[in-house]
């Protein structure tokens, strides 16, 4: 018998268990309510085939990348509130078993509010303390740390705010010295202070109780200025963590190249972090360009001397050759013609752009789309 050589990777599956597994923490006494029954309008046309969770984000479901965070911090227990194209995430992610979870589902028939969804899941609920998370948000934020936040405080609710270098563009969450939250403000050009709600939020199960049922309700509106009136223990976990809204091409092309590239955290990247991602089965070309965290999709062609630059291509699309696709999504089985330019767009599942068109500054090309040779342009040259 031969002696292995320890230089070989043994190809045989590894019976011991995952290292990581042993060296995660046990939160299996918090449950994680995570929303995601919107339907994405903002992301059309990539959210007509699937809902915005559902998306290939960096190679896999965004959901996935949330839910690894969620497993890896200890949590066991998770709770998907589902609306829009609810069946996907059955279909995908089923007892979560497959995941390290432990995954049900509630079905919200008519739109009902942050709060109002938030409370449509109490029947669901195990323990005392449920870490709530809109499922288009990518964070960096240590889901553990929040936790101490919300029990060293003995808090009703504490809420995740995070620091931003311009918070005029959303409603600021001012804290006093011991962190408790003083006021939810709206949008103002003179904010008081740069922290925002960040739509990551710990619960007593016995407030979710509170919220009326069967009803609209807003949480930032409503559920929060509530408890402040009431004089409940309502906390704010300040940071600086990574903090990204998915709700636009442009931050759902910037996030994906974010975790393709180890700038956000991730324990579903199926791949080691780096300047692209391409996945099995794709075709790349000699002398192309694939970088700013591409994901290249599965059994993807791109032709010679083409350049992905922050591109987001989806399975089994064709990229022609001396194509350029910068901070762009091309959808699943869609068509780039040779010389085509792809910049700042979105292009449909199976559309079909011609060859030398030029699409640029937001252009979103719908699904089956056929654009002939030079058919649209942005410049005079061809």
């Amino acid at each position: 018998m031969s002696t292995p050589d320890p230089s070989v990777p043994d190809p045989r599956p590894d019976p011991r268990p995952d290292p990581r597994s042993d060296s995660r923490p046990d939160r299996s006494d918090v449950d994680a309510v995570v929303l995601v029954g919107g339907k994405g309008t903002r992301l059309r046309p990539l959210t007509l085939s699937a809902a915005k969770p559902m998306l290939p984000t960096a190679g896999v479901p965004f959901l996935e990348h949330l839910l690894s965070r969620i497993r890896d911090a200890g949590m066991r227990h998770v709770v998907l509130g589902t609306s829009y194209k609810a069946e996907t995430f059955t279909e995908h992610f089923g007892d979560g078993s497959a995941f390290g979870l432990d995954i049900e589902y509630v079905v919200e028939t008519e739109p009902m509010g942050t709060g109002g969804a938030i409370r449509n899941v109490l029947d669901k609920l195990r323990s005392d303390t449920a870490m709530i998370f809109n499922g288009d948000i990518l964070s960096g934020v240590d889901l553990g740390a929040l936790l101490d936040t919300h029990r060293d405080n003995t808090a009703d609710v504490t809420l995740h705010l995070v620091r931003v270098p311009d918070p005029r563009a959303f409603g600021s969450v001012p804290t006093d010295a011991d962190g408790r939250v003083q006021a939810f403000l709206e949008k103002t050009d003179t904010p008081p202070t740069d922290q925002i709600n960040a739509g990551c939020y710990v619960f007593k199960t016995s407030v979710i109780a509170e919220i009326p049922s069967g009803r609209v309700v807003s949480v930032e509106r409503e559920t929060f200025p509530g408890l402040l009136e009431a004089d409940a223990r309502v906390f704010g976990h300040v940071d600086s963590s990574y903090w990204l809204d998915l709700g636009t091409p442009g931050a759902f092309v910037q996030g994906s190249a974010d975790l393709v590239g180890g700038v956000a955290p991730t324990g579903a990247l199926p791949g080691p972090p780096g300047a692209a991602l391409v996945l099995p089965g794709a075709q790349v070309a000699e002398q192309t360009v694939v970088g700013g965290g591409s994901t290249v999709g599965r059994r993807v062609r791109v032709g010679l001397g083409a350049v992905l630059e922050s591109a987001v291509v989806f399975d089994d699309a064709v990229i022609g050759e001396h194509a350029r696709v910068l901070r762009s999504v091309v959808g699943a089985g869609a068509v780039i013609g040779e010389g085509s330019v792809i910049e700042d767009a979105v292009i449909g599942d199976r559309a079909v752009v011609g060859a030398h068109c030029e699409l640029r500054r937001g252009v979103r090309v719908w699904p089956d789309v056929e654009l002939p040779e030079a058919g649209v342009r942005f410049s005079a040259d061809i």
